[in-house]
């Protein structure tokens, strides 16, 4: 750490398939306002070992000696990114930090190195970051109750300062990504994902995206599971996290690249990202109608937020497998017309199934085959919207609000 309290290098630790603990793989490095990572000696070593190194993500960082160059456009690796705290998380590392100047202080007052090494360890996938490449500390909290997580929240959204035991109670959950609050739990050998109400929220959010969860697993799709909890008399949405397995000797790491890494873009340039994938998956076929499907579905419910840090898949040193979906949530709109995060049609994103049958050839699919899908869906939607809002308490007023707006817009379901 240099004399102004920012950092200048970082080791990078990584859980290898099926390990419950993790190894040191190399270096970040700050490098005039880049930063470049370089595997270890001893990282390389294990290539051929029975427990052998993996890249952590090939396309972007091969197994080789020597500083890795960035690709085109980048200043740090995607992959390394990805495991970096998105909005809420770097919300809650200002707040540790800086206290009341929180809440009116650009996120950019803190470095890339800072953002890794002060947030959680326990991140989505399998990497984390330590000062030291010989000895890994977790930085980690006791797990705590949703009342504590909840107090903790509205304090970092008011920007006021954390007391030590609610610092250490979000703190646990700075590492993970999204604009909204959240922290991580484990419950009776389950870890979740929990995301909170905020106190801006016109209507039940946290509701909303329930319904639309399990409106999607009814629909077919390959869905996290979702459970919904009460603290504090308000509304916790709890997402089972699929990058974790609990076996005998401990929690395993699965590794995790967003859609933008396998883009090679940044967030400046998520704009340019689509659905239209072409890597090396495991099962391609069944992929891109998985992906199709997705893709139908957002626009069907109203989740205009489908950018491509909401979208991942596994990878396990030589293939990608599509994660299960999450971050299914219906954004609010006031007329009809609405535009999805990311491209479907060359230029187009309009949210409308009209621009999903002018790509379904793109994902291997005949427009009988795409028009199954949106039938298909549009009545599994019809069919249980009243039993699943129903399971979430949804009072009427927000019912009302989220069906015909939201969930089947008229302009959506234009052909």
């Amino acid at each position: 750490m240099t004399s102004n309290g920012t950092y200048k290098e970082a080791y990078v630790w990584i859980w290898l398939p099926d390990e419950t603990k993790p190894v040191v793989a190399g270096k970040l490095e700050a490098d005039n306002g880049n930063i470049l990572f370089n595997y270890g000696k001893s990282y390389l070593e294990r290539i051929g070992s029975t427990r052998p190194a993996i890249p952590i993500y090939d396309p972007e960082l091969p197994l080789k000696a020597g500083a890795l160059p960035l690709l085109d456009g980048l200043s740090m690796p995607g992959c390394i990114r990805d495991a970096a705290p998105d909005a809420w998380g770097r919300r809650v590392i200002i707040n540790k930090k800086l206290g009341l100047k929180g809440t009116g202080t650009d996120t950019a007052e803190l470095d890339e190195l800072t953002y890794l090494l002060e947030s959680g360890s326990d991140r989505i996938g399998a990497l984390d970051f330590q000062s030291s490449p010989f000895e890994y500390v977790p930085r980690s909290a006791n797990n705590v109750s949703l009342e504590e997580l909840l107090e903790s929240a509205e304090r970092v959204e008011k920007g006021v300062p954390l007391t030590p035991e609610l610092d250490q109670a979000l703190f646990h959950g700075s590492s993970i990504g999204g604009a909204r609050p959240k922290a991580l739990i484990e419950d009776q050998g389950t870890k979740y994902v929990a995301k909170f109400s905020s106190s801006s929220d016109l209507y039940s959010i946290v509701k909303a995206e329930y319904i639309a969860m399990r409106l999607a697993a009814l629909a077919g799709l390959n869905v996290a599971p979702v459970k919904l909890a009460k603290a504090a008399n308000k509304d916790v949405l709890l997402i089972e996290r699929f990058d974790r397995e609990k076996t005998s000797h401990g929690w395993s790491r699965k590794c995790m690249v967003s859609a933008l890494t396998l883009f090679g873009l940044d967030d400046m340039m998520a704009r340019y990202a689509s659905y239209i994938i072409r890597h090396r998956f495991t099962n391609p076929k069944m992929t891109l109608k998985e992906l199709f499907s997705r893709l139908v579905f957002n626009v069907l419910c109203g989740n205009t937020d489908d950018h491509a840090r909401n979208h991942a898949a596994f990878w396990n040193g030589k293939e990608l497998t599509l994660t299960p979906a999450y971050d299914i949530c219906p954004q609010g709109r006031s007329g009809n017309e609405a535009s999805q995060a990311m491209l479907i049609s060359g230029s187009n994103n309009l949210s409308q199934f009209k621009s999903c049958l002018e790509t379904a050839n793109n994902f291997l699919l005949s427009k009988d085959d795409a028009d199954a899908i949106f039938e298909h869906q549009k009545s599994v939607i019809e069919r249980h919207w009243a039993d699943v809002c129903e399971e979430a308490q949804l009072n009427q007023v927000d019912k009302k609000l989220l069906w015909g707006r939201q969930f089947l817009n008229p302009y959506s379901v234009e052909k």
